[in-house]
């Protein structure tokens, strides 16, 4: 304006390049190439000075004061700015174009120990001769891979071996337990018996030392004897079990006396040992009514192997003939269990149907198996030891503890096949 200071005006105007002269400086700078200066930082452009205001160097500061705006850049410093940032735009034009022209780089055949992602230049510092040491790098990495996934197959395979090993010893252990079972059931069964007959031959005993002043003859009698029925192998073609039985004690008491076989002292002692045997075999009185209230729903029969004769006195001695409807020896008939022909047989006294019937008993191989050749409608095993049956062993449709659980277990069946039905 005209209140100004004279004359700056016209000396800033007269620095100002001519329009020629800055396209000259242009042209130039974008042939080199290179990079324009480092750009100042923005200067805040100061507040116009009111019209007839003294310029700002007309006014000093106070000691003390904060500065004031920073003085108004002239035409020349605004067109100086815009010619550096014209001139770095075009370096990084120019800069992408050289890059371009450029070849590229030989892309790593592969992201091995040279350290490079595929489609780059492996670097010399990490492959260690270029792109040949990265091909290198990437071959050993592979075989360390391969060896790396051979081992752990390996280890899977071992240890798979190991663990068929291990269950292969597993039902060998369980094999064995079960034998080992079965075997103490049978000693078992053994010990209540000779318990039976322990009782049995202390009053043949003491008959033997009372009546025929025997000492310590008539025990080891008893134990020859005892020995001979553990070893006893009967068949009723032959003879019945009475003569061979009273056998036995005479063997016995001629291998400890000595002299002539006494034939009647020998049918005097097993008949006083069979006696008192019978006299321990009864029905307890749970199962007596159990049986009572089962019958009066189902009919019941009583399926037994062994010698006609023995087993009758067995029946007679239990007094149980009341509990059954029909009452079957295996003895008294062409074949025993598991023979399917006995089953039938049994079904026929009935009057019903194999398919309608329940086998129960206490031996797998003769009644479970018997009643799985007939094809009855269920078989019950009792168990009452706790055995565990081996693999080959057949098997039945329950298994209960105790007899007295069958009830129940009948009770069950019927309501299954009802809803069957």
């Amino acid at each position: 304006g005209s209140g100004g200071v004279p004359g700056a005006r016209e000396a800033a105007e007269t620095d100002l390049p001519t329009a020629t002269e800055w396209n000259h400086r242009h042209t130039r700078h974008l042939a080199r190439g290179c990079a324009a200066p480092e750009q100042r930082p923005r200067e805040t452009p100061a507040r116009p000075r009111p019209h007839g205001a003294p310029p700002q160097a007309a006014f000093p500061r106070p000691r003390g004061a904060a500065p004031g705006p920073a003085p108004r850049a002239s035409r020349r410093t605004r067109r100086g700015r815009r010619a550096e940032s014209l001139g770095r735009a075009s370096s990084r034009v120019g800069g992408a174009q050289r890059a371009c022209e450029r070849p590229a780089p030989r892309p790593c055949l592969g992201a091995g120990l040279c350290g490079r992602r595929a489609g780059r230049a492996p670097a010399r510092g990490a492959c260690g001769r270029g792109a040949r040491a990265g091909v290198v790098g990437c071959e050993s990495w592979s075989a360390a891979r391969r060896t790396g996934l051979q081992e752990a197959q390996d280890q899977h395979i071992e240890a798979v071996r190991r663990a068929e090993k291990t269950q292969d010893h597993i039902q060998k252990l369980e094999i064995e337990n079960a034998k080992l079972q079965t075997t103490v059931k049978k000693q078992v069964d053994k010990i209540e018996q000779l318990q039976k007959n322990l009782f049995s031959t202390r009053l043949v005993i003491k008959l033997l030392q009372s009546k025929y002043h025997y000492k310590e003859e008539a025990e080891i009698i008893c134990n020859k004897v005892q020995v001979k029925l553990s070893k006893e192998c009967f068949h009723p073609s032959n003879t019945c079990i009475t003569d061979l039985r009273t056998s036995h004690w005479e063997e016995a008491i001629q291998e400890t006396k000595g002299g002539a076989a006494n034939r009647k002292l020998a049918e005097e002692c097993y008949f006083l040992w069979k006696s008192t045997r019978l006299q321990h075999m009864t029905l307890a009185e749970e199962v007596k009514a159990m049986l009572t209230e089962l019958r009066k729903e189902v009919r019941l029969l009583l399926l037994t192997n062994g010698e006609r004769q023995t087993q009758r006195e067995k029946i007679e001695a239990c007094a149980c003939q009341s509990y059954f409807d029909a009452i079957v020896v295996g003895g008294e008939q062409k074949e025993e269990k598991p023979a399917p022909s006995i089953f039938y047989y049994s079904c026929d006294l009935l009057g019903v149907q194999p398919g309608d019937c329940v086998m129960v008993g206490d031996t797998l191989e003769t009644d479970i198996q018997g009643g799985l050749n007939a094809g009855l409608k269920a078989t019950v095993w009792i168990n009452k030891n706790g055995v565990v049956p081996l693999k080959s062993s057949p098997t039945p449709h329950y298994i209960v503890s105790s007899v007295l659980e069958l009830p129940a277990l009948l009770h069950s069946i019927d309501c299954k096949v009802s809803v069957s039905t």
